[in-house]
């Protein structure tokens, strides 16, 4: 009996995967002719994140990734180098450790206390440097990153409603299911309240793969011992790790990775770097898996190691174009610096 049910849904996974490669074919060919970049950055791996991201609709998932195509035409996010962003990383506000967690996805430690500039859009711009310095450094078996944020030293004069919806914008309509796992490290109390604020611009897909750790709990410690490994994780964050953040060791490495990026986008990477479709979707699924709930508000609000509930999606608008003008901002957000790390 078990071999014929075995069989059965060996047999309806292999059917749902052709589904899937058809309806990524259809969204491929929707696009028509690209430049090379952005033909490279169609790959079925990036196909199946938006698709995902739309739960496999492929009309919703297509308008998705042309306004993405027409993002990167204009913003050209891969060209963004060091020596344009340095500025906005000089007190380690966001930063890609040298370690991966256990599912060897890369890491994007964030201070948001350590904000030294006010302009939203370099702030956003090294947000994107460091998306796209993170994806070029995952395994070739991984697609998706973990964000650790750091709540040392916030306040309420680091709080900008305009940048957290212009990070959400980036985050969810550019880089779909490339967040595997966000973690709050230690916010405050008040941090309830404007995570109320902000949770409406998020979608469920973003918000549900957040959780929110707290030092003085007991099961913290848990948490992080299944996600990394505690002699790498810094003891910022409950780790062993006791070397700081360092600007000029930092940026050594980042200049490396900027000689980097121009094979990651040719011709000779596109092919090398196709991965089979099955294996795509299994790192994929797993993702979601991780951060799917059934938790109500109730039951995650202020609770360590718990995610955000489900609600509807919204559809996402797109254009076929790749001319006009990309999206740009400014602001006056208020923002603290201090010292650039804690003591351990």
């Amino acid at each position: 009996m078990s071999s014929v049910n075995s069989t059965s849904n060996g047999s309806e996974k292999q059917s749902l995967f052709e589904e899937q490669r058809a309806k990524i074919g259809i969204a491929r060919a929707s696009l028509g002719s690209l430049p090379d970049k952005l033909s490279f950055y169609c790959s079925d791996a990036s196909i199946a994140r938006y698709l995902v991201a739309r739960n496999w609709n492929v009309k919703k998932a297509t308008k998705m990734l042309k306004e993405t195509l027409k993002w990167r035409h204009q913003y050209k996010p891969e060209e963004i180098r060091w020596e344009e962003v340095a500025n906005e990383a000089e007190t380690g506000k966001i930063y890609r450790t040298n370690y991966f967690d256990k599912y060897g996805r890369s890491i994007l430690v964030m201070r948001p206390g350590c904000q030294n500039t006010k302009s939203t859009k370099g702030q956003i711009r090294y947000l994107v440097y460091c998306m796209e310095n993170a994806i070029l450094n995952l395994p070739p078996e991984q697609e998706q990153m973990v964000w650790l944020i750091d709540f040392h030293g916030f306040n309420l004069s680091n709080i900008s409603v305009k940048v957290t919806k212009e990070t959400a914008h980036v985050l969810q309509d550019h880089y779909p299911e490339r967040l595997g796992l966000a973690i709050l490290y230690n916010p405050p109390k008040f941090f309830e309240s404007f995570w109320m604020v902000v949770k409406p611009f998020l979608e469920p897909k973003t918000y549900r793969k957040v959780k929110f750790v707290y030092s003085d709990d007991h099961s913290t410690k848990k948490i992080m011992e299944e996600l990394f490994n505690m002699d790498e994780l810094e003891c910022a964050f409950g780790g062993n790790n006791q070397v700081a953040f360092n600007i000029n060791d930092y940026a050594q490495r980042m200049m490396e990775d900027d000689k980097r990026m121009p094979l990651f986008w040719s011709q000779e990477n596109a092919s090398l770097s196709c991965k089979p479709f099955e294996k795509t979707m299994a790192v994929l699924d797993t993702g979601n898996s991780e951060s799917d709930s059934e938790q109500s508000d109730k039951d995650c609000e202020g609770k360590p190691g718990t995610h955000m509930p489900d609600s509807e999606c919204s559809p996402v608008d797109g254009s076929v174009e790749l001319t006009g003008g990309g999206r740009s901002g400014g602001s006056d957000q208020q923002s603290a610096q201090r010292e650039e790390n804690k003591n351990c």
